[in-house]
């Protein structure tokens, strides 16, 4: 992996071409050093108990993926206005997130020296992939990359100055974080142990759960076991993580064996279309139509196979059935189906509000809305969340349970989520007109729902297009185009 610029020579590591950066995060052993350093950053106590609380990376991996690396290419683009722009966003997301862990500690996601170690367990992780693919960086290729990074924690904080500003002094610096703050956080177990049992498919894969289950029942594990053998001596040995025979052999020949790919011709191996192709519903973007419909019919086709040669295997993930359907043709989940695909967005079995505030951050991220819009929008989801708690929230202990959900069976479209809505029209009626047109109508399911729609050449009025979007979130409805939104893992 060569991460030295030209740019970075001449003081500004953010001057790489686009093309430079693709090839660092194209690179296949980033998949295995991300596993990594999420492990690392979820050990730390502050970042643990912001994951627990707030993210979606249990219910939803697929999609926490996808938002996390266009973040990425955003924040090291070669333009600094779009590098600001991202850099203010992420910024007002982390400040939304702060609480108490278990213990009953505090913890910020804007606390600095927090965020700086996120940002060291990027660059250490990215280092130690290429010493474990045998190759190794020189210091002077790492010097240049360690600028680049703290130049990303400073867009970030306005200055780097939590991490040292010398590479030789960030060695001592990340031991002693390992040695004196990493705890063996739930979710730290939880990336290691559970994750990857549990894993849902992607929506390429989600009409073949057989296959699915059977590739995750071996892959799984094994990502463990690498990941763990990967993880600081120390660190192990404090979580007491177990040490699995053959596991430091396999961990280098997985680094080893993806190390190879820099022998395939320039272009094969493109993050951004894997991620796309992997994520795309069905009846998604027409320039993906072709591709993923061609690989959904390789993957039926091997999933039906599976199936005829292991007759005998107990099919523990079965074709799930499918829903009831409408006069109009939409399939209609049950009460408890959207409890689990909507409305639990962190996965945790309960309503809360960072379920709500996960709603809110991801059709902020989806349609890149600016501050003033985007709290107007986690606002109206706010103001959306007291009126569930005061109708669902049967035993006052603060949140609402599957049964209190399933029991009451609710109209949810009440006035605040009538101002969700609102506040998602105003974001695409751009030009201020009152009605949404065939082309912003394109837009906003291109964006935002990752779907291409025919329209007519008619205006969408804001009645219309708040009540549809009501009919989802109340209604339960299936096989809707606002489904990718909130309900794909």
């Amino acid at each position: 992996m060569t991460t030295r610029t030209t740019g970075a020579a001449d003081g500004d590591p953010h001057s790489a071409t686009e093309e430079q950066f693709r090839a660092f995060f194209d690179d296949p052993r980033w998949a295995l050093a991300v596993i990594r350093a999420t492990v690392l950053e979820a050990a730390h106590p502050q970042v643990g108990a912001a994951l627990a609380e707030n993210s979606t990376f249990v219910a939803h991996p697929w999609r926490r993926l996808r938002n996390t690396f266009l973040s990425m290419r955003r924040m090291f683009d070669a333009d600094p206005a779009v590098r600001e722009r991202e850099a203010a966003r992420l910024n007002r997301l982390h400040a939304r997130m702060s609480g108490s862990d278990s213990r009953g500690r505090a913890y910020d996601a804007m606390d600095r020296p927090t965020r700086a170690w996120v940002v060291a367990t990027l660059f250490e992780s990215a280092v130690t992939m290429c010493r474990l693919s045998g190759q190794p960086l020189d210091q002077d290729t790492m010097e240049h990359m360690y600028a680049e990074y703290r130049a990303f924690l400073a867009a970030l904080d306005g200055d780097a100055r939590e991490l040292p500003e010398e590479l030789n002094d960030f060695w001592p610096y990340f031991d002693r974080i390992v040695e004196e703050e990493l705890e063996d956080t739930e979710a730290a177990r939880v990336i290691l142990f559970r994750l990857f049992d549990h894993l849902p498919a992607p929506a390429l894969l989600g009409g073949a759960p057989t296959l699915w289950a059977a590739g995750r029942a071996v892959v799984g594990p094994l990502l463990g076991a690498i990941t763990v053998a990967s993880l600081p001596e120390s660190y192990r040995r404090k979580a007491g993580l177990p040490e699995t025979p053959g596991a430091p052999t396999l961990m280098q020949g997985a680094y080893l064996a993806a190390g190879l790919t820099r022998f395939l011709p320039k272009g094969w191996i493109d993050a951004t279309t894997i991620i796309e192709i992997l994520s795309t519903p069905p009846g998604g973007h027409a320039a993906r139509a072709g591709t993923t419909s061609a690989l959904r019919t390789h993957v039926k086709r091997a999933s039906a196979l599976l199936r005829l040669v292991t007759p005998l295997v107990d099919d523990t993930d079965p074709e799930p059935a499918p829903p009831t359907t409408t006069a109009t043709g939409e399939g209609r989940r049950s009460a408890e189906e959207f409890f689990r695909q909507v409305l639990d967005q962190t996965g945790d079995g309960h309503l809360d509000w960072p379920d709500l505030a996960a709603m809110a951050r991801e059709l902020a991220t989806r349609l890149d809305l600016d501050e003033p819009e985007e709290t107007r929008l986690y606002e109206a989801f706010a103001a959306w969340w007291r009126e569930l708690q005061a109708s669902l929230d049967t035993d006052g202990d603060g949140r609402v349970s599957i049964d209190e959900y399933a029991a009451a069976v609710p109209s949810l479209a009440g006035p605040a989520l009538i101002r969700v809505a609102e506040v998602l029209f105003d974001a695409t009626d751009k030009d201020g007109s009152g009605a949404i047109d065939a082309d912003e109508y394109r837009v906003l399911f291109r964006t935002a729902f990752h779907r291409d729609l025919v329209t007519t050449d008619g205006a969408y009025g804001r009645s219309a297009f708040v009540g549809d979007f009501l009919s989802f979130m109340s209604g339960r409805r299936a096989n809707t185009p606002y489904d990718p939104l909130l309900a794909d893992a």
